[in-house]
């Protein structure tokens, strides 16, 4: 089988060694501390890029790898950031020939793709389900929001800004759009209209019956399910995916009463919602695994 390497690029830097579809050994971290989640604001792109070589330095490599991934957040097309909300210093830099050009002293010139950190997470769960051959959906919650589709569709799928109010306040998205998704649901987001409150003290008290917790919470659940149902409405039915850090507030049922609500399209009423574990092992499978398929090794 072909061995290539996989790169996360979202809260931290996360390097692992794929082989059949897994990570190889362990991921190799910067930092090493996980809940240090912005590591990486404001920090120059050049930095980023030597950070990533040293990770892959540190990777134990028997063999030389055929083939790179590296996923990150933001507007990724033809290897270049178009733009990446949440890492506003990237935007217009050519990621793909700097990852080449800097992992050439190491490994040599081998294909190298770039992949939305979202879409690579929709194709670790596929590769790690045996799903590689189907339709799979997935919502990221974490400092943003992402929206991931497998198979990688062209086309820009940043659904994580989809507009789900029409409340011209709602103005906390990472991008300064009104009414997004990750307006409501994002851990940046949250911090900013809770200047008082953590996101995990938010839905504590709104377990304790805190008014202002319990409308957010009714919120953020709707907000879910109104985006949910427009991709449904959008690209038909099926299970979607939810994974990320603020994924464990979700409630799967009261996502599915609010989905009653919004869908009534009898073709569409097939869909599911289901909570899984994701994380940077999942992103770095699914980054090398589009690496794999771009360059015809899969």
């Amino acid at each position: 089988m072909p061995q290539g390497i996989g790169i996360s690029l979202t809260e931290r830097i996360a390097v692992g060694l794929v082989v059949d579809d897994s990570v190889s050994g362990p991921l190799i971290v910067n930092p090493e501390d996980s809940d240090d989640t912005d590591s990486l604001q404001g920090v120059p792109g050049d930095v980023i890029v030597a950070r990533i070589a040293e990770q892959v330095s540190r990777l134990d490599l028997t063999v030389a790898p055929s083939h790179v991934g590296l996923a990150m957040p933001g507007i990724i097309r033809g290897g270049v950031v178009e733009d990446s909300p949440n890492l506003a210093q990237l935007k217009g830099l050519q990621m793909q020939t700097l990852i080449t050009d800097v992992l050439a002293p190491q490994i040599g010139k081998v294909p190298v793709s770039i992949i939305n950190d979202a879409d690579a997470m929709a194709a670790g769960m596929a590769a790690a389900r045996g799903h590689l051959d189907r339709l799979i959906r997935l919502w990221f919650l974490g400092t943003g929001v992402g929206y991931g589709r497998y198979p990688v569709q062209d086309g820009i799928w940043e659904a994580g800004h989809s507009v789900v109010s029409l409340d011209p306040k709602e103005r906390f998205c990472g991008c300064g759009g009104s009414g997004h998704l990750e307006g409501i649901m994002g851990l940046r987001a949250m911090r900013l209209r809770f200047l008082d409150l953590e996101p995990d003290e938010v839905f504590e008290q709104a377990a304790a019956g805190e008014a202002r917790c319990v409308e957010f919470l009714k919120l953020w659940h709707r907000a879910l399910a109104a985006a949910t149902a427009s991709s449904l409405h959008v690209s038909g039915p099926g299970k979607f995916f939810v994974t990320g850090p603020a994924a464990k507030y979700v409630n799967p049922a009261l996502v599915m009463e609010y989905l009653q609500e919004m869908v009534k399209l009898s073709p569409l009423q097939s869909y599911a919602i289901e909570i899984v574990p994701g994380g940077e092992h999942i992103a770095t499978i699914g980054a090398a695994v589009n690496a794999a398929q771009s360059a015809g090794l899969a």
